[in-house]
């Protein structure tokens, strides 16, 4: 196990609960942050997040699945 900062589990468990499907607001309340930009720079878009974004933003444009599978 590699050595962490207590700061580094906050990141963590920001970027699972988004990932998750926890709302920003909600998120915000479980970190303690008084500014929504603060916790939105502290939370991170994993791959597969990017990605359903991409997938979402196609159907909204083009009403088509774009997976190619």
């Amino acid at each position: 196990m590699r050595d962490a900062r207590v700061h580094d589990g906050r990141h963590t468990a920001g970027t699972l609960l988004i990932e998750q499907g926890a709302h920003v607001r909600t998120v915000q309340e479980i970190l303690g942050h008084s500014d929504i930009r603060l916790t939105q720079r502290y939370t991170h878009v994993a791959s597969p997040m990017a990605e359903d974004g991409m997938q979402r933003m196609g159907r909204a444009l083009w009403d088509a699945n774009l997976d190619p599978n």
